[in-house]
């Protein structure tokens, strides 16, 4: 197996972090249950992030960022009601991602930390003027359009999308219409 260079390491620790996260939250996981989970020392870990808190950062960083992205390639070249349609679409597709919907969900967890509420703060703040920009929506409408999107992700968490409730089945009605 070739080895991997740096970037490949920290990006594969960032992977495993986040899987880890997710299933554990931040207080559950264990440094060295990811540096097993990449085949790394736990000292690297610490070399590479600094902290538990530096890596569970960038792991909110990182997938606040990769959401955006998403959002705006299924975007591309469309604006008003078809740039909107577009990331309804690729938002419901994200909960197939189950993990990174609960790491949306853990950023808001994490705003007891001041640093870790900036990067959440930035990262929706994107989110937001990502959606106002392409959509043309007015700050109301983009708060729904929002809030429906996180209505999906606590869905996804709650695993109501494999085992719905009747209430869940009348919401994920009403957001799909």
């Amino acid at each position: 197996m070739p080895r991997l260079t740096a970037a490949e390491r920290r990006e594969a620790v960032l992977e495993a972090a986040s899987a880890e996260f997710a299933a554990h939250g931040y207080e559950r996981t264990s440094t060295e249950k990811i540096a097993r989970r990449v085949g790394i020392s736990q000292p690297y870990i610490f070399r590479l992030f600094g902290t538990k808190r530096n890596l569970f950062e960038a792991t909110v960083r990182r997938c606040l960022i990769e959401t955006l992205e998403v959002l705006e390639r299924a975007a591309a070249g469309t604006s008003g009601d078809e740039a909107l349609e577009a990331i309804a679409a690729a938002y419901a597709e994200l909960r197939h991602e189950r993990g990174r919907s609960i790491g949306r969900l853990q950023s808001s967890g994490a705003c007891d930390n001041p640093e870790s509420r900036e990067i959440v703060r930035e990262g929706y703040g994107k989110l937001v003027a990502f959606v106002e920009r392409v959509s043309g929506l007015p700050p109301d409408q983009v708060a729904d359009f929002l809030g429906r999107a996180l209505l999906i992700d606590l869905m996804t968490a709650l695993d109501l999308d494999r085992r719905p409730e009747p209430w869940s089945e009348r919401i994920s009605a009403a957001i799909k219409a």
